[in-house]
């Protein structure tokens, strides 16, 4: 068993950002999934679609969400959720680095995968010059 990945995220961004890590990585890693937003969706259904996902995708070892902009309806959503559900965390700020971090790291425990995932997307921006 591993922890579970939820992308909660404004459309098309989880996708295309799970579809270039699988490019890179070579695969559809499993465990993971998406949920994107538009932005008229109501929040309530939005946490339906999280819960229902939750389902599948937490197996025992609990739920990473990720998100891509602290504040925003994603996020406040993932907030509600982990409120709701014990063993869920939420990482904001999805980037490309963070996510192929917390891909490499997937066999880790909830809490350490969390600290990679942030890990990752804070050390994967750089200043060019």
């Amino acid at each position: 068993m591993s922890v579970g990945i939820l992308l909660l995220t404004h459309r098309p961004l989880g996708e295309d950002l799970l579809r270039i890590a699988s490019e890179i990585l070579g695969r559809v890693p499993d465990g993971i999934a998406c949920c994107e937003v538009v932005n008229d969706t109501p929040p309530d259904e939005i946490l339906d679609r999280c819960r229902c996902l939750a389902e599948t995708l937490d197996q025992g070892e609990g739920l990473l969400v990720l998100t891509d902009l602290y504040g925003a309806t994603p996020a406040n959503v993932a907030r509600a959720f982990a409120d709701s559900r014990a063993q869920v965390r939420v990482v904001s700020g999805l980037n490309l680095p963070m996510l192929l971090r917390t891909l490499n790291y997937a066999a880790l425990d909830l809490d350490h995968l969390a600290e990679k995932a942030l890990s990752g997307g804070r050390d994967g921006v750089r200043r060019g010059n």
